[in-house]
C-alpha cells in the first residue's frame, strides 16, 4: 500500500525535502510523491544529490524539477523552491553550486529557514493522529504518529476513538521521541511533535 503509506506520512509533516539525482533528474516515483505533497500545500526544498558524480548536470535537473512542479499544478510559492546541492556519500551540502561543501549544515539551515513552524494548539485537549505501526519485542505494538493538539504524557490514560464501535481507554506505557536517528524515551510531547507510543494493542 505504497500510496496509502505516502499519504499517511505526508499528513504528519509541515514540509518536504525532494531528493533528486544530479545526473538522472526526477524519476517516475518522484511524480507520485510530489503530486501528493503539493496537493497538501507543502513547500519543497529540492536537494540535488550526487553533485560530485561525473556527468552531473544540476542546471538541467533543476529545470526538469521546475517543469514537473508546474505540470503537477504547483502554486507560485511552491514553484519558488530553494535548492541545496549535496553529496550524501560525503555528508556535505552547499547552497550554491560552486560553493565549498564541508558538512550538512547548509541543508539543516535551509530547513530552519524555509520550513514553517507547526500551526498547533498546545493548550487544547489532547488529539493524537496515529499514522503507522511498529513492533518491539519488549513492549509490543508501537504506534507512530503526531501530537496534533495538546500535550501527551507517559503514563497518562487516554481514549482511542475507533472508526466504529465504542471508545477504548488505555494507558500510555512508553513514549518515545526522535533524537537524530535514535529513539529515546521521553516524559511528554507537545502538539507538533512526532512520537512513538506503546500501551495499545487494538489499533
Amino acid at each position: 500500500d505504497f500510496g496509502g503509506e505516502v499519504e499517511r506520512i505526508l499528513s504528519m509533516v509541515d514540509s518536504v525535502l525532494l531528493l533528486v539525482d544530479a545526473v538522472d533528474g526526477p524519476m517516475p516515483q518522484t511524480r507520485f510523491v510530489t503530486r501528493k505533497a503539493l496537493a497538501l500545500g507543502h513547500k519543497a526544498i529540492v536537494v540535488v544529490n550526487k553533485i560530485d558524480r561525473p556527468g552531473s548536470r544540476p542546471g538541467w535537473v533543476i529545470d526538469q524539477t521546475f517543469d514537473l512542479f508546474d505540470k503537477l499544478g504547483a502554486t507560485e510559492e511552491q514553484l519558488d523552491f530553494p535548492v541545496i546541492y549535496a553529496s550524501a556519500k560525503d555528508a556535505t551540502a552547499s547552497r550554491e553550486i560552486d560553493a565549498p561543501r564541508r558538512d550538512l549544515r547548509p541543508l539543516l539551515d535551509a530547513i530552519l529557514e524555509f520550513v514553517p513552524p507547526p500551526f498547533v494548539d498546545t493548550e487544547g485537549p489532547l488529539q493524537f493522529q496515529a499514522t503507522t505501526l511498529d513492533y518491539d519485542d519488549f513492549v509490543g505494538r508501537l504506534v507512530i504518529g503526531r501530537v496534533e493538539r495538546g500535550c501527551l504524557r507517559r503514563g497518562a490514560t487516554v481514549v482511542r476513538i475507533p472508526e466504529s464501535g465504542a471508545p477504548q481507554s488505555f494507558r500510555i506505557t512508553k513514549l518515545f521521541g526522535a533524537y537524530g536517528l535514535d529513539r529515546r524515551e521521553i516524559e511528554q510531547a507537545l502538539a507538533g511533535d512526532l512520537v512513538v507510543i506503546a500501551g495499545i494493542d487494538s489499533i
